[in-house]
């Protein structure tokens, strides 16, 4: 021990990162930090090794925008569908089918329901039309029919489960593929749900064999698991893609897998280990985690063009356009990637993956046995890991040179990636890394500041000044030459936003006071994200506005460009986040958005009590006039000319010339559309909308207003073309005005 003698302190510096580590891994003291850090090498190692190739065995029947064209909207009548079942299971022969949608309801869009009350009722007393409704009504009967297409054929029904106050259910669930008593009394942590929403009776006996379709949405929203086994009423079902395996290999039993006793010592073991599939003597094991899920074995890109899986618009099949028997033997899945019918999902390959195409993922990675899966022993593993590579950290690095440290501390992180490669490569075990790459880089970082390192006292300061205003690259910018910076007023040309949020009174009026901060700091959290992601300073946030600027601290030409960027992101995430509200029931926002460029002054300003890094001048007043004006045009963002004169790469449209209030300057605004190119399609409306807004100033209101009625047309749904329609209406009855030049002023803010 005397090796050690005089280097104590630093060893126990060392160690303070192992501690934390400890109690992350021990669940004492969680670290989400760590979760998403592992969450993010697991996704990128899975990126890196999947296979990338097409599995010729299963098929993927898209209901796509193609199909909902040529078709009709979904859903469709049965009849069609039973017509797709004879086309698939006759004519193209396949081998089994599987649904990723669900027939809750019946259908009546034949007519046959109020066919039969009126034979029940007005026209009970009309022979001829009781016989003749008795000869139609076979043919009336949608879901026999489709239920007759199915019938003691090799097809899989999807349903889902829910859970909610009031355990609400829908339909027939299949027969159970566990019971209670082959668990042993074990506390296995199945998924557990209390609703669900199944398909109808007269479906369920025709096709008694069904799966449901829920994935497991993790923390981040990313799809990466799928539970196999879930338990509902006491019972315990399977999976779609287990199902269909089931079914494809010749329904084999479904048993829980336990470790043998020998391998525990006292076979005291309470989890599950595999889902085992037994018919006669054979046996196969599926590896399972402790929810009873397994990781989605993506295979690559998703999608018709992803090069996974085959895609064939259902709208091919009915109309008979595939040739006979060329589907023959292939496993099919019926279900959708039209973004109306939300049916995507956010993976960790792609962030619009087609939920359809997660269920192929899986089963195929289950006919080949390509599983994998976060054994419940991943805990241990990860404190072993830790203790060995933490204790080597902190006995070695207090003994070693600056350059062997790094090097002894690279070679135990190499050490570390390898292992973890290795057994995910060799034996689809995916087990934690994160916390033990940080405990080791902060080790190291620990054990060399408290050595060697001492950060000089002006980057210090700096980072202290301006870390909690800017982005921590645009800090890292500002470390490589700190005298260039100060917090000393200054007049610059910058880019201002504000950013006000829509529907919050709604929300503040359904809510708790404390649900409502945690929601307003959510969002808040997302839409400021974005701001630094785009090299923005949050400025200041007042009450459920979010000002920024771009340029300052740190100077950048593009500063416009980038607020401007910034915005159509924000409304990106407001979108993400009224998809959770959807989900949680909670009130949708929306977010308007001011941008103006001008000279202002920026700096350290406030009293001796508080001060903070801002800027102010007449641009940051016309920046929050204009945002404003967003309700007034029905847009998310208005933009001055300044702002627009200094972008490039975004297509435009011209909203109006307006004074507003404290001002006597008129100014153009805009509402930027879409990056250049991705508007093709509205070309010819734009120009429209120019002539129109030429035709307005010009006050030739003729054909202002026969312009203006082909865009409503066109774009009904679009305010700004109403709005102008009524102000042409009361314009019509004005004479010429040499004087008015199209200008609209607001004398409110």
């Amino acid at each position: 021990m005397s090796v050690f003698t005089g280097h104590w302190a630093r060893i126990v510096v060392t160690l303070i990162p192992l501690l934390f580590a400890l109690l992350h891994a021990g669940g004492v003291l969680r670290m989400g930090v760590l979760q998403r850090l592992d969450d993010i090498i697991y996704d990128a190692r899975l990126r890196a090794t999947m296979p990338g190739t097409l599995d010729e065995r299963i098929v993927i029947v898209d209901v796509d925008e193609q199909s909902l064209a040529e078709v009709g909207r979904w859903p469709w009548s049965r009849n069609r569908l039973a017509s797709l079942m004879d086309e698939l299971l006759l004519r193209q022969q396949v081998a089994l089918i599987g649904f990723d949608v669900v027939f809750g309801e019946a259908d009546e869009s034949s007519g046959v329901t109020q066919l039969r009350q009126l034979a029940a009722g007005a026209l009970k007393d009309q022979p001829g039309f009781i016989a003749r409704l008795a000869q139609l009504e076979p043919r009336l009967d949608y879901d026999a029919a489709f239920a007759r297409s199915m019938e003691n054929r090799p097809v899989v029904l999807g349903y889902y489960f829910t859970s909610d106050r009031d355990g609400r259910v829908n339909g027939v669930l299949p027969a159970p593929v566990l019971q209670r008593e082959s668990l042993h009394g074990r506390p296995v942590q199945f998924l557990s749900w209390n609703g669900y929403g199944a398909n109808i009776a007269v479906l369920a006996r025709a096709a008694p064999r069904a799966g449901f379709f829920n994935s497991i949405t993790d923390t981040d929203g990313v799809v990466r698991s799928m539970p196999l086994v879930a338990e509902s009423g006491g019972q315990y079902y399977e999976s779609l893609a287990l199902a269909m395996l089931r079914m494809r290999v010749g329904s084999p039993q479904v048993e829980p897998g336990f470790p043998a006793a020998s391998v525990l010592g006292d076979g005291d073991y309470q989890r599950l280990e595999s889902i085992l599939l037994t018919s006669g003597s054979k046996t196969l094991s599926i590896p399972v985690d402790e929810r009873v899920a397994t990781l989605v074995p993506y295979r690559g890109a998703g999608g018709p063009h992803g090069g996974s899986f085959r895609y064939i618009p259902a709208a091919d099949l009915l109309k008979g356009r595939l040739p006979a028997a060329a589907l023959k033997e292939k496993i099919v899945l019926i279900g959708t990637t039209a973004p109306g019918l939300l049916d995507l999902r956010v993976t960790p390959v792609e962030e619009t993956y087609p939920g359809v195409e997660t269920h192929a993922n899986v089963l195929s990675g289950l006919l080949d046995g390509r599983v994998m899966v976060k054994p419940d022993y991943a805990r241990g593993f990860e404190i072993v890991m830790l203790l060995v590579a933490g204790l080597l950290l902190a006995f070695a690095l207090p003994l070693l040179s600056a350059p062997r440290a790094v090097a002894a501390s690279l070679t135990v992180a190499s050490g570390l990636i390898g292992i973890n490669l290795w057994l995910y490569l060799g034996y689809g075990l995916v087990l934690p890394l994160a916390s033990a790459l940080i405990m080791a880089l902060t080790a190291f970082a620990l054990n060399m500041s408290y050595g060697y390192l001492v950060e000089s006292r002006s980057r210090r300061e700096l980072a202290n000044l301006f870390k909690t205003y800017v982005p921590p690259e645009l800090v890292r910018e500002m470390y490589r030459d700190p005298k260039r910076y100060t917090m000393q007023a200054a007049s610059k040309e910058l880019t201002v936003m504000f950013c006000d949020i829509r529907g919050f009174t709604s929300l503040s009026e359904s809510m708790e006071p404390t649900q409502l901060q945690a929601l307003l700091n959510g969002v808040f959290s997302q839409l400021t994200a974005v701001i630094r992601a785009n090299r923005g300073t949050v400025d200041k946030y007042i009450g459920d506005c979010v000002m920024a600027f771009w340029g300052a601290p740190v100077h950048d030409a593009d500063h416009a460009r980038l607020a401007v960027k910034a915005g159509l992101e924000m409304l990106q995430a407001v979108d993400e986040i009224n998809a959770r509200h959807r989900t949680s029931g909670l009130a949708e926002i929306g977010i308007g958005i001011g941008i103006n460029t001008g000279l202002m002054c920026v700096g350290d300003m406030g009293s001796d009590v508080r001060r903070s890094y801002t800027v102010i001048g007449d641009a940051v007043n016309l920046a929050s006039r204009i945002e404003g004006l967003c309700k007034t045009y029905g847009v998310n963002i208005v933009v001055s000319d300044n702002t627009r004169a200094q972008t490039s790469g975004f297509e435009w449209q011209e909203l109006d010339k307006v004074c507003v209030k404290g001002r006597q300057q008129a100014i153009a605004i805009f509402s930027p559309l879409q990056p250049i190119g991705r508007l093709a399609s509205a070309i010819g409306e734009q120009e429209k909308w120019k002539l129109a807004l030429k035709a307005y100033r010009a006050q030739d209101w003729d054909t202002c207003d026969q312009l203006l009625l082909d865009l409503l047309r066109k774009s009904g749904e679009k305010y700004l073309y109403s709005l102008y329609a009524e102000r042409v209406a009361s314009r019509q009855r004005l004479p010429f005005d040499p004087q008015w030049d199209g200008t609209t002023s607001f004398d409110s803010k």
